[in-house]
């Protein structure tokens, strides 16, 4: 199916009615059954006793996850596949109060991208309902087969026959579901949805539905190619979540309390570039905390391939008087380039204003549209491990926006201080 990009959308309704649905018309194909589902399960909840603010309804990509503005419930709105997960950390946020009741909607091509999901909610048999409209195909992109299409239809439009289809209700029930049931006769819907909902532990319901766009006009039709119904009940108890206090990670994080002055006036972006293993992730790292210690707020980011062995590395750092709320570096003030893979990657951000601190076998390589060029021979000096913490304390020592001593401070703590001071002393040599 064509690939898509979607965003998880959290849309919370104040309940002002017992309502469960809102009235607004069914956004689906004359003829769907989804919409036959969505007013079954209003009256099984409404049966049950369940109001609008007791229900939390997560719904996916596709026909199904139409559904949203039905209900007034609450609704969440995730991603291709992702219902049965998002579904089971809400069910997992109630624990399990009582009263309450997380539902989750997933088609059969959502089904066939979050199968584990699908398992892994069943293995953990927490009090939730999935609910699986199974129209054997992709409605929405188009009417591609899903890994729900049975071979009787697929020999219909006779296209992977031979290949089976996977039995979600088999799945989730081998996997622990406390329940799991297939429902093909729309006047069985409503009974194994009171069934499967009052159940304590993860239940799962497919159902199968019409698509008259892409399949069948007439359930008869669609009926003869589904798989027979089925029911299974495990007989284990919901699993129950244990709540516990837990620190905040930032307990953990040593405050770091201002020790010296800085010269800065507004916002000042640093960007390190060297190669993969170069320490360039931990001279920014070194670099924003020396802005801390200077009494700014400081931020870094870093970039570099999967293969951390080989190739660029990059070290984008911000300091500001004020709370830095965009973490995004679009014109680098300063910017330390020191190795080739370095520079191919960063060669296109250095701007006009840009002051760059280059090593000298990279003079001439480039043409760098910056303000200024200081060309230094780091790599003569020390090994390619070092190049970027001495170049950028070199950096520091002459644009004077915090004293280097703060950087040196800083690395006076790490376990690999003598390291770091034989490099710090080579920039008497530099000058």
């Amino acid at each position: 199916m064509p690939f898509q990009t979607f965003k998880l959308r959290i849309m919370t309704t104040i309940a002002t009615t017992d309502k469960i649905l809102t009235g607004k018309k069914f956004p689906f194909c004359p003829g769907c059954g989804h919409g036959i589902s969505v007013n079954q399960l209003a009256a099984v909840l409404k049966e049950l006793g369940y109001k609008p603010k007791d229900v939390a309804i997560i719904s996916d990509i596709g026909c199904s996850g139409l559904i949203d503005p039905l209900f007034n419930t609450h609704t969440i709105h995730g991603l291709h596949g992702r219902s049965p997960a998002l579904g089971l950390g809400v069910a997992m946020g109630l624990n399990q109060k009582k009263g309450k009741k997380t539902i989750a909607f997933i088609g059969d091509g959502g089904a066939t991208i979050g199968l584990q999901h699908i398992l892994e909610d069943a293995r953990r048999n927490v009090n939730m309902t999935l609910i699986l409209l199974n129209n054997l195909l992709y409605g929405m992109t188009g009417g591609q087969i899903s890994g729900l299409s049975t071979p009787k239809f697929k020999e219909i439009i006779d296209f992977e026959k031979d290949i089976p289809a996977f039995d979600v209700v088999k799945l989730a029930y081998a996997s622990g579901a406390r329940y799991a049931v297939r429902v093909n006769n729309p006047k069985n819907i409503k009974k194994y949805l009171k069934k499967a909902i009052e159940t304590d532990g993860f239940s799962l319901i497919e159902i199968a539905s019409l698509c008259t766009s892409y399949a069948f006009k007439k359930l008869p039709e669609l009926l003869a190619v589904t798989d027979e119904e089925e029911e299974f009940e495990n007989d284990r108890p919901a699993t129950k979540i244990v709540p516990k206090e837990t620190r905040s990670l930032f307990d953990k994080q040593a405050f770091i309390e201002p020790a010296f002055s800085n010269n800065i006036s507004q916002r000042e972006g640093f960007l390190i570039a060297g190669s993969a293993g170069g320490g360039v992730q931990s001279v920014g790292k070194f670099l924003a905390q020396a802005g801390m210690l200077s009494g700014l707020h400081a931020t870094m980011k870093g970039e570099y391939p999967i293969t951390v062995g080989t190739g660029f590395s990059v070290a984008e750092v911000i300091m500001d008087k004020n709370p830095i709320n965009y973490t995004g570096l679009d014109n680098p003030g300063l910017a330390v380039i020191v190795t080739e893979d370095g520079l191919e990657k960063v060669k296109d951000r250095i701007r006009p204003e840009t002051k760059v601190y280059l090593d000298e076998k990279l003079a001439g390589k480039v043409e760098l549209p910056s303000r200024e060029t200081v060309v230094k021979p780091f790599s003569s000096l020390v090994n390619r491990k070092s190049l970027a913490l001495l170049a950028t304390a070199y950096m520091l020592k002459r644009e004077n926006l915090i004293p280097v001593d703060a950087l040196i401070r800083i690395l006076s703590e790490h376990r690999l201080r003598d390291i770091f001071m034989e490099t710090i002393d080579r920039m008497e040599q530099l000058d």
